[in-house]
Parts: structure tokens; sequence; C-alpha cells
């Protein structure tokens, strides 16, 4: 279905509220809302069978399941009214109106995990925040009110009882708000549809209190309005917003702050009542403190190891080259200006520069020239030893840093270990890759390297084995070149 279609349904929902809204005082009123919820609730279901038989429609049908216990109670009560002259405060409609609320969360909580899969931890302390300040003022205004000086008559704890639910269905949503992911059309509609059937259940709950029932009684209006807005999500074709995973999110919002604010001043405004709260409610209100602040606490705790691990892999792809997972040239130096700044720090830097590399990428592209880029990096990692560094200096260009004194003997013999290991073919399915290597060999210590120019020790000991290497590349390729002296490797054969 296109937008336009789900919109003009949205439009015919806002006529069928209005509808009800003005004739909910008469008697044949609860007729008007049925008549248009019955087709509302066919579109629910058509709504929520649509499409390719995937897991996505679970949601959509718990949605409809909501909206089809809505009505079942709504025509129950009226089957007993206009049938049996009977309008009694509970009956069987009350289970089905009270199934429909956690068929509705359970279609919020899927989409949630959904959207956010692994991300919903911040969302959660959220929500539990303000929940339970909800759940505390709702306890204070409306449930302690039908309960305080009444006999506990079936009709008294089940009218004491839809609040709570409210509770839980103000859960979901927060969930979902609070949730990372897309904000378009479908997530708006959706978030306020359940807001509007909130406002609406409140407005039945003030109804004997603050609402006289000229007002009281056209809320039904406002819930009709807003299930026929959550069917427009579910009709609408950007609903797989709602259930596809969204990027990942590391910013707290500033409103967010503000709601938790809001939540941290609840039970100090409900400790503002007047006197003579009993000994027990008091004791609510200080253990709904509680928990708020530690809600919050949990939340600022969990926002600053999420900004601590965004912190770190920032630091690590600062530090480490993207394809291989090798440090980069910054870091090396990095590391060999430190290991050259200790007293008596000495290393040993081999300059290996790929042979035949720009071959494989031409020839084969630039996937196979990756392959045998990672398999270098892996093929040196298991040569070197574990105190030493292996890095990728760009392109097919890569270096291994020996620390503390290093026998030439030892470095000459790493070499050609190195040499051999990178002469092997590189497997690809059915392919083969060859590849080999030129080695520049430089060893030094910070006084050794430092001349009377600004080049730094580290930086002289980098610009000493490159030249090495571009001098075994002249001398034919497949061998390696001590910096500085006569010596070297005749190239492999």
């Amino acid at each position: 279905m296109t937008a336009r279609r789900a919109y003009l349904f949205l439009a015919a929902g806002a006529v069928a509220g209005v509808a009800v809204a003005l004739t909910a005082m008469y008697d044949w009123g609860s007729l008007v809302y049925d008549a248009g919820y019955l087709p509302l609730t066919a579109v629910a279901w058509y709504a929520a069978v649509r499409g390719p038989r995937t897991g996505s429609r679970r949601p959509w049908v718990l949605l409809a399941v909501a909206q089809t216990c809505w009505l079942l109670g709504d025509l129950s009560g009226d089957v007993g009214y206009y049938l049996f002259h009977s309008d009694p405060d509970t009956g069987v409609f009350d289970v089905f109106w009270m199934s429909a609320y956690p068929a509705l969360l359970a279609g919020l909580v899927l989409m949630a995990r959904w959207r956010a899969p692994g991300q919903l931890r911040a969302a959660v302390l959220d929500g539990l925040t303000l929940t339970t300040a909800a759940a505390l003022a709702c306890w204070q205004l409306l449930i302690v009110p039908q309960l305080h000086g009444k006999a506990h008559t079936v009709a008294v704890v089940v009218n004491a009882i839809y609040p709570l639910l409210d509770v839980f269905l103000l859960a979901g949503v927060l969930l979902l708000v609070f949730s990372p992911g897309p904000r378009r059309a479908p997530t708006h509609l959706l978030i306020t549809s359940v807001v509007l059937i909130l406002v609406s259940d409140l407005g039945y709950s003030l109804n004997p209190y603050l609402i006289p029932d000229s007002i009281g009684y056209r809320v039904t209006g406002l819930m009709m309005f807003g299930n026929a807005m959550m069917v427009t999500v579910a009709l609408h074709p950007g609903r797989d917003e709602l259930t596809t995973p969204a990027r990942r999110q590391s910013r707290l919002h500033p409103a967010r702050v503000l709601f938790l604010g809001v939540g941290l001043l609840t039970a100090p405004a409900m400790a503002l009542l007047p006197a003579g709260v009993p000994a027990g409610e008091r004791v609510l209100l200080l253990v709904a403190t509680v928990m708020i602040s530690g809600f919050t606490l949990a939340r600022f705790t969990n926002a600053v190891r999420e900004q601590e691990r965004t912190h770190e892999q920032l630091a690590y792809h600062a530090a480490h080259d993207p394809l291989t997972g090798l440090v980069n040239r910054r870091t090396l130096t990095d590391r060999l200006a430190q290991l050259l700044a200790e007293p008596g720090g000495e290393a040993v830097l081999l300059y290996v520069d790929l042979d035949g590399f720009k071959e494989v990428n031409d020839e084969a592209g630039h996937e196979a020239g990756d392959l045998v880029l990672l398999e270098v990096a892996r093929r040196l990692t298991a040569t070197v030893r574990d105190t030493d560094v292996v890095a990728r200096l760009g392109g097919d260009e890569f270096a291994v840093l020996c620390p503390g004194p290093v026998a030439e003997a030892a470095a000459v013999d790493l070499a050609d270990r190195i040499l051999r290991t990178l002469a092997a073919p590189v497997p690809d399915r059915s392919r083969e890759y060859h590849v080999g290597a030129s080695i520049g060999i430089a060893a030094g210590s910070a006084a050794s390297l430092t001349a009377r120019d600004d080049i730094p020790p580290a930086q002289r000991l980098l610009s000493a084995a490159d030249h090495a290497m571009y001098d075994a590349k002249r001398r034919g390729r497949g061998g390696w070149v001590v910096a500085g002296e006569a010596a070297e490797r005749a190239p492999a054969a």
C-alpha cells in the first residue's frame, strides 16, 4: 500500500473518532464505536499478514491481536447491555480489554529489540527511570483514591489494575522512544498513537474525580483515532524502519537528560502531599526514590562507559591499519621514538617491500591484492618474536621493529626467514599468487643516530632502513641489505 492510501485511512479514522466523540453521551453511542472499530480491526489483520512470510510480521500480528482484544471487549459489553440489559461494573469484557495491553507491549518490545539489537541497555535504564516515576505518580494519584476507604471488591481492584497496565504500556513505548534508529513518519505515528491511547485511558481514570462525564466519555473518540493511527503505521510502506537493525549510536540526546531530571523530581514532588500520609506510603516514596536514583546513576555510568568504548575504538583505528589490523606508520614511529628515548635504548628495524605485488593487483584485482596483504601480515606476525612489532607502512610496505640490542647475525637470520615465508605462494581458491620481498635492515641507538640536523633519531633509523631496502631492490630483489654496509644477500634464485 502506498503512503497516500495509508494517510487516507488515517483521515477516515479521524472522522470516525470525531463521530464517536460526538455520540459518546447517547445510549447508542457505543454502536457507533463498534461500527468504526470492526473495519479498523479487519484492516489491522490485513496489514499484519500482508507482504512476505518473514519473522518481521510478528510485531504487526501482536498489534492486530491487541486491536482484536479491545474489539471483543467492546462487543461483549454491548451484547450484555443491549440484549440482556445488563451493565455490570466488571465482566468478561475486562478480560478482553486487559489482554490487549500485554499483546501491544510485546509488539513494541519486539520492535525495539529488532531495530536496536545489542543497543538497548541505555534505553532500558532510561525507560525504567521514567516508568518508575510514572508508576509512583499513578499509585498516588489514581490507584490510592480508588482503594482508599472502599471495600476491596472485584470492581474496585479491576479498576485499579487498568492504570498499572498503562504503566507497562508506557514502559514499552519509552523503550521504543529511547532505542536508536531512524525517526521517520512510521515511528512518529506509532509513538503518537500509543500516547493517545494512554491519554484516553487517563481520561477514563480521572473521570470520576476531576473530569465531568460530558468530557470523560468523549475520550473514546481519542481512543478510536489513536488505534486508527496505529493501524496506519502497519499499512505504511515505510514500516520496516521499526523492525530493521539501525546503525549504532552513542550520542546522548539532551532531551533524555531532561526526562531523567523529571524522573528524579517525581518522588520529592510526591513527598509534598498533604500531611497524614500513611507510613506504608512513605516507605513506598523512599523505595521509589532509591530506585529512580539507582536507575539514573546506572544510566549515566553506562553513558560514561559507552564514551570510553568509543574513545578506545577511535584510538585503535587511529593507531592501526584498517585492512590488516597491524599498527600504522605513525604508531611505529612513536614506539620507535619512545624506545630510543629510553636510557641505553637500541633497536633494529627491517623495512619490507613486496616484490610482484603490483602485478597481482593489476591482473587479479584489488580483492586479490587485499588477500595477499592480509596473508603477508599474518606470516610476518607468525615469524617474529612476541616482543617485536609488525607494522604496515602503507601500500605494499611493511616494517618489523625489534627492540633492544640485536646482533646483526640475528637480524639477518630474521630477514632470511621472512624472505622464505613470503616466497611461498598465496592460495586463493583455484589460483595462487606469488610475491617476494626486498628488505632493508638498519640498527642504532639514540646516540648513534643523533646528528647536527633536526631529524629525530626514530625518523633517521626509518629512513636508513628505507634506503637500504631500495638498495636491495636495485641489486636484484628477493634479498636484503644492511644499511651503511657493503654486506648483502644475493637475490633468491
